[in-house]
């Protein structure tokens, strides 16, 4: 017990919260299942085993490691081509066990850092747009209508079109259900309401002999026992599998941010990969549905009164129990019911807040989560996230190299520093200090050197370049460097650096940059701000009064950190 930090005290308030967050998994699971295109009973599979699996190895001691309607309708779109019962279960295999390989590699190479660059607007809209896939996707089971069409966005215009069309019978049990899960959800059943809500709906389709309802139908009785895969190893299984196991990470992320350990500390998020990632590897020989860490389980074991990972184990077994038990009466679900709960969690998981501090945060922002959202709707979901993340660095890139300012900065005459735009030209015998604001990588360097000042006809002009904080420059900054210490030399002036990092001056030493700007013209950074540019601004003055005096002589105060 103690080495998975259980506590006897707490087996009972552990119990409770797994029994509530068992039955409250046993809809949402089977409801995964059809949104993936397959039976439900493999997204029970999934939770039976792998939720508990996961429990004992998440950094998380709380996280709910379970079907998300995210994974499922990407898992959906992957599985789509595999029509052919055998086929079908093996390309779920296959995906399952890519899956499970790449979260637990990523895990144990720990490289929960790379989850900063998906950003917030790329997830905002991807999420958005799974959403509203989710909802218009179940426009057929919940009307008994079956569009021809495979987009999505197509089906749900095609069935408005056709309503004539519609099964009466099914599509009035669905919207039933629909209103019963959002009356229910108002009231101290809410835990609950999804699971009470498809028991309802189920007695009524029996009791009232609607024949038309389409229901779950038959499915394995017992226990699943472990398989040999067979693989089936198409590109389109692998990257799929990489694009799953990247949303499911994401989501899992944002479990392990939201919720402290019971010790008061926050998870480590590379091990939280690693709990998921066997999860899903041990599936694979399950044939259970894929799953991920999900926000609102882990908000409903914790609210039940969840005080460790036992919580998520006994949820599992709750499942299981149901599945071992009561197989016979799961096969008479109605499948609209089955839908309607996914079209009330499509809604309910668009966050209009989210979506609204997006939207007012940049114009860039806004792109790349209408960019992601739309391209979700319309391409493949694997080909979406990258898609959506690639649009992202290259906007960082560009705003990155378009905003690098060059900065002045003199000493006043009250001791403190005023900073103001850099000057078009330099003039003769003058000491300029700069400060470079942004990436200097690339196209950034070039904007600075497009925003160096002229040096036109001054002679013996000194500008001295700030790099503190500057731990690495490019080939390009350089060579850029390089050019403007030629054009101040040519007129018997020169470039001075200051604050050149360790690193920094390694990297000029090994490309000649070092011999070309000077030994005595470079001066490393030391812990004290401002220190080497006040020296450099010093030995200029010192330098310029040394040397017979130009014509123009106008020397400017300089200074900085």
């Amino acid at each position: 017990m103690k080495t998975l930090g259980l506590n006897r005290k707490t087996t009972g308030a552990d119990l409770v919260a797994g029994i509530s967050a068992g039955v409250a998994a046993i809809p949402d699971a089977m409801a995964s299942g059809v949104l993936a295109g397959i039976s439900p009973v493999y997204g029970l599979y999934g939770v039976m085993i792998g939720t508990p699996v996961a429990a004992l190895f998440t950094g998380s001691a709380l996280m709910s490691v379970v079907t998300t309607s995210a994974m499922a309708i990407a898992i959906g779109g992957i599985l789509d081509p595999y029509q052919d019962g055998d086929q079908l279960i093996s390309a779920l295999v296959t995906l399952t066990l890519i899956i499970g390989v790449v979260q637990l590699g990523a895990g144990l190479l720990r490289l929960g850092f790379l989850i900063r660059f998906v950003s917030n607007a790329v997830m905002t809209g991807f999420l958005t747009g799974l959403s509203i896939l989710i909802i218009l996707g179940q426009l057929g089971d919940l009307t008994g209508y079956d569009s021809p069409y495979s987009n999505k966005v197509v089906q749900a215009i095609d069935t408005f079109q056709r309503i004539g069309e519609l099964n009466t019978q099914t599509t009035l049990v669905g919207i039933f259900t629909i209103l019963m899960i959002v009356l229910l959800s108002r009231t101290r059943l809410e835990n609950f309401a999804l699971f009470i809500a498809l028991v309802i709906s189920a007695v009524f389709v029996q009791l009232a002999g609607l024949s038309q309802v389409a229901l779950v139908g038959s499915i394995p009785s017992g226990f699943p026992l472990p398989q040999l895969p067979q693989l089936v190893l198409s590109p389109d299984i692998i990257t799929g599998g990489i694009a799953v196991a990247i949303i499911g990470l994401v989501q899992g992320a944002g479990v392990s941010q939201a919720y402290m350990n019971p010790d008061g500390k926050y998870p480590d998020v590379s091990r939280d990969f690693v709990g998921q990632g066997i999860a899903n590897s041990v599936l694979g020989f399950f044939q259970g549905l894929p799953l991920g860490g999900s926000l609102s389980s882990t908000a409903l074991i914790v609210s039940a009164g969840a005080k460790s990972r036992l919580a998520n184990i006994f949820a599992g077994l709750v499942v299981m129990a149901g599945v071992l038990l009561f197989s016979n009466q799961i096969e008479i679900l109605p499948m609209t019911a089955l839908a309607a709960i996914l079209i009330v969690a499509g809604v309910q998981s668009i966050n209009p807040q989210r979506i609204r501090t997006v939207w007012q945060t940049s114009i860039s922002a806004r792109g790349v989560m209408l960019f992601t959202l739309i391209v979700t709707l319309i391409v493949p979901i694997q080909v979406a996230v990258l898609l959506g993340i690639l649009a992202h660095f290259v906007i960082h890139i560009f705003r990155a190299s378009d905003k690098v300012r060059l900065m002045e900065v003199v000493l006043r005459d009250d001791g403190l520093f005023e900073e103001r735009a850099s000057p078009k030209e330099l003039r003769a015998e003058s000491v300029t200090v700069l400060v470079p604001h942004g990436s200097l990588f690339f196209a950034g360097a070039i904007e600075m050197e497009e925003n160096f000042p002229q040096v036109g006809n001054a002679q013996r002009a000194v500008v001295i370049l700030n790099m503190r904080a500057r731990d690495e420059v490019g080939s390009t900054f350089l060579r850029v460097i390089e050019r403007y210490n030629q054009q101040l030399r040519a007129n018997g002036g020169k470039l001075v650096l200051t604050g050149v990092a360790l690193p920094v001056r390694e990297q000029m030493i090994r490309t000649g940059a070092f011999a070309s700007i000077g030994e005595e013209n470079i001066y490393t950074a030391t812990p004290i701000i401002g220190e080497t540019t006040r020296r450099a601004a010093r030995d200029a003055r010192v330098w310029l009064e040394s040397a017979p005096v130009a014509e123009s002589k106008n020397e400017q105060a300089a200074p900085m950190t």
